[in-house]
């Protein structure tokens, strides 16, 4: 199913409503203008399985361009803009896009030289040289389908939190963009119960993943999504109330904030029609998803899956309050813990995630030697994008780590995740990241970067309270040897440490 298909039935039906009440796009809108933009794409001389490169805030273009994508066979890349210049550079040059859409207030960030670049528009803004306006674009273009009009799909890139971040490619359909088929679709929509009467809130930034494909699932099954600007703890629970949302998404670092909201605030708005709150990206720490669902109740569900689409695991909240820290049992592919050989673990043992397949799931975009070492040694269909967990008695999967991000100390693996979980619930740190830092005697130590509340004092009491806390909660191998504290912790606005910037500026401290 596709936004087309609603038009006859319900034209004046918001798609998308914007938060901030800055616009509301219907399912009539969409559909001319993202056939108008398909139309444009094709006149500018794109043909099925080129690039559109997307860089833009949250705002109802994001679902144009990805739905003419979709409608004219080619591939979308929506670009973090949060990163440097020369990061969306690397990404454009990396991705060979062959248009690019791009808002006025981010135009400085893709000033270079790209030789693939046929057709540069420009969202708002004056004009300026070399680019076509965005509305002239679409006004140029028919608003009649094609009568061809082959299924598109998102080639986006990994957040990088471990190097340089890697396009994933999958292998477009051989089917139209109406035609029934799409895996996001079929899994997530019986799953979470989204349909035509689903009203779902997306808070985070919609270049990423989860947030871009979860909305296209709820505006091809008929629903609307009201999309934040940008992420707000109040503003967040008051759109939930005000637009009575019955399905979310949300990342770990979205509940703390929230939870940190004063009580008065907390139960202040009616939730009453939000049914379905879904979360992802980042492993959640035990107490922060034991205290939301004491606040919205069982409706939190989670899933355990990645960009590339290795495989996935999913989990309510009535299970996970019967195996807490669990990820759920597999829906997609089959989960195999193995050790650094490749060798399949017994039950309870930590190690390599990788997830078995009957075909290779994805590619990294021009990295074959990258593909596959996210393969299995001996069975190519087994992939892995670098997490490290366990599984139960019963199949259920936990989450460790990531395998880049593991401290190895006097010769023992040390999951920063674990430290960070039990640090977050000091009533002081607002926001903590655990790296291993070099160290004569041990090889590496362990290190806390603590960001503290605004009410707590970066002192040496602070220090002493933290190393107490831990240590009454850790084996004492895990407790941090030294703490700093900064006033902001680099994470994507997905939720995820970059945790290569703060090894590196810590490392060369020491």
């Amino acid at each position: 199913m596709y936004p087309g298909a609603y038009v006859a039935s319900t034209p004046d039906k918001p798609a998308v409503i914007m938060e901030d009440d800055s616009e509301v796009l219907t399912y009539a809108q969409l559909e001319e203008r993202s056939t108008r933009l398909a139309n444009a794409f094709t006149a500018a001389g794109l043909r099925p399985g080129d690039v559109v490169a997307l860089l833009t805030e949250n705002s109802p273009r994001v679902h144009e361009v990805y739905w003419a994508c979709l409608r004219a066979g080619l591939y979308l890349t929506a670009v973090n803009w949060h990163l440097a210049k020369p990061e969306v550079e690397y990404i454009l040059r990396d991705c060979g896009a062959s248009a690019l859409v791009v808002s006025a207030g981010l135009r400085p960030l893709v000033e270079g030289d790209f030789p693939a670049l046929r057709t540069r528009v420009l969202i708002g803004g004056e004009p300026h040289s070399g680019y076509t306006d965005y509305e002239e674009f679409l006004a140029g273009a028919s608003p009649e389908p094609a009568a061809d009009q082959p299924r598109g799909g998102d080639m986006l890139y990994s957040s990088g939190t471990t190097g340089r971040p890697k396009g994933i490619k999958p292998v477009l359909p051989e089917r139209q963009v109406h035609e029934p088929g799409d895996p996001y679709v079929a899994v997530f929509g019986p799953i979470y119960g989204i349909d035509a009467n689903t009203v779902y809130l997306s808070p985070a930034p919609l270049y990423h993943a989860a947030p871009l494909r979860f909305s296209m699932v709820v505006t091809s099954l008929g629903g609307t999504v009201v999309v934040m600007p940008s992420f707000d703890a109040e503003r967040a629970v008051r759109a939930i109330a005000r637009y009575r949302v019955t399905h979310s998404q949300w990342v770990p670092t979205h509940f703390v904030r929230m939870l940190r909201l004063p009580v008065s605030v907390r139960g202040g708005y009616d939730l009453s029609s939000h049914k379905v709150a879904i979360h992802a990206a980042a492993p959640c720490p035990v107490e922060v998803k034991r205290q939301m669902i004491e606040w919205w109740g069982p409706i939190l569900e989670e899933y355990y899956a990645s960009t590339e689409g290795a495989g996935g695991t999913f989990i309510g909240s009535e299970d996970w309050l019967k195996h807490p820290g669990s990820v759920g049992k597999p829906m997609i592919g089959i989960p195999r813990i193995c050790d650094d050989q490749g060798n399949v673990l017994p039950t309870g043992e930590t190690g390599l995630i990788y997830f078995e397949r009957d075909d290779l799931p994805f590619s990294y975009h021009n990295d074959p030697e990258k593909t596959r070492s996210a393969q299995h040694r001996d069975h190519p269909t087994w992939t892995t994008v670098g997490d490290v967990g366990r599984l139960d008695d019963e199949g259920y999967l936990y989450l460790s780590d990531r395998k880049a991000f593991t401290i190895i100390s006097g010769g023992v693996n040390i999951y920063p995740q674990e430290i960070e979980d039990v640090l977050l619930q000091h009533p002081s740190v607002l926001d903590v990241a655990v790296i291993g830092v070099p160290d004569q005697e041990f090889g590496e130590a362990v290190l806390a970067v603590v960001q503290l509340v605004a009410s707590a004092s970066p002192t040496d009491e602070t220090r002493t309270s933290l190393t107490e806390f831990a240590r009454a909660r850790l084996a004492g191998f895990k407790v941090p040897r030294q703490f700093e504290f900064t006033d902001a912790l680099p994470r994507t606005p997905t939720g995820k440490l970059v945790k290569g910037k703060l090894r590196e500026q810590y490392a060369t401290a020491r």
